[in-house]
């Protein structure tokens, strides 16, 4: 019984990280997603004034901390006997869930973009972060338009 939930927990883990690499949505200022289409977007022009290259850190470390934890407990739970074989399960379980959140970091990391744009029509100055196209690179004093939806924005040169 105790076996079976290991494998288990093992199974909705690896089913996790497999959905969490789908649903992953591309950045790039120039592709969108299905959800993207037929979306009204409010569209805004600007001059860039800066560009700082960023570290968008990785998301899913939680997916990752969850798989090293199925892992480690399964790995500890085969240590020793008894009592021991528990104590070695939450062991290898704690181990594998820090070692599987910095595998999930590391592997979802991007280098990105902090642009900062003065806005033609009301001259606020805004900034937007998203990562870094090697095709689509910015410079300051270049015009950009301003893909505004909701709380998000997409810039691509104009």
């Amino acid at each position: 019984m105790k076996y079976q939930m290991y494998w288990l927990l093992c199974l909705f883990a690896v089913l996790g990280l497999g959905l969490t690499g789908c649903t992953s949505p591309n950045p790039y200022g120039d592709s969108y997603g299905v959800a993207d289409t037929r979306s009204i977007q409010q569209v805004r022009y600007g001059t860039v004034v800066k560009t700082e290259p960023v570290t968008i850190e990785g998301e899913g470390q939680a997916i990752g901390a969850i798989a090293g934890a199925a892992v480690g407990g399964i790995l500890g739970s085969k240590i020793g006997g008894g009592s021991g074989s528990d104590i070695a399960a939450i062991g290898g379980g704690l181990l594998g869930g820090y070692a599987g959140s910095e595998a999930a970091q590391g592997i979802t990391k991007r280098n990105g973009v902090n642009l900062t744009i003065k806005m033609d029509d009301t001259g606020e100055t805004i900034a937007v972060v998203q990562e870094a196209n090697p095709n689509m690179i910015f410079r300051v004093g270049q015009r950009v338009r301003v893909n505004v939806e909701g709380r998000t924005a997409r810039v691509v040169p104009e």
